[in-house]
């Protein structure tokens, strides 16, 4: 039977950082690429909403109340409906210790804090395309 190509729908990536500043500019400046965005200000309101939506990918901070970067990267690699889910740690936390745990949980990319946008952008072109999916 011959495949049907899926109707390219707007990216959607799940920012995760108790900042709310930093969540507003990143929304923005995603936004502004076509990109759809969820937010979520902690690991505990980000699997609240991954009950409902897989995102196609994830921007994790490390440092967060409640549950943070590592343990919401565990998480997802943990759970059989996510574990695909590319995800990009970005983090003031720029040691090799961070990376290297990161790393270890099974994060596809690490970005230090700050960056420019066009670094984010580019690491986010790489996961997708690597999953077939073209941001533009």
């Amino acid at each position: 039977e011959e495949m049907v190509p899926e109707k390219v729908e707007a990216r959607t990536i799940m920012v995760v950082d108790d900042s709310i500043t930093i969540r507003k500019v990143t929304a923005r400046m995603l936004e502004r690429n076509g990109i759809q965005v969820m937010l979520a200000k902690d690991g505990i309101d980000a699997t609240n909403q991954l009950i409902d939506t897989k995102p196609d990918l994830m921007l994790l901070d490390i440092e967060m109340p409640r549950m943070d970067g590592y343990e919401l990267a565990t998480y997802i690699r943990n759970d059989s409906r996510l574990k695909d889910v590319p995800i990009i740690m970005i983090t003031s936390r720029v040691g090799d210790k961070h990376r290297a745990r990161a790393i270890e949980l099974g994060v596809n990319d690490y970005l230090g804090k700050p960056y420019q946008d066009a670094q984010l952008l580019e690491a986010i072109q790489r996961q997708l395309e690597e999953k077939g999916i073209s941001l533009t």
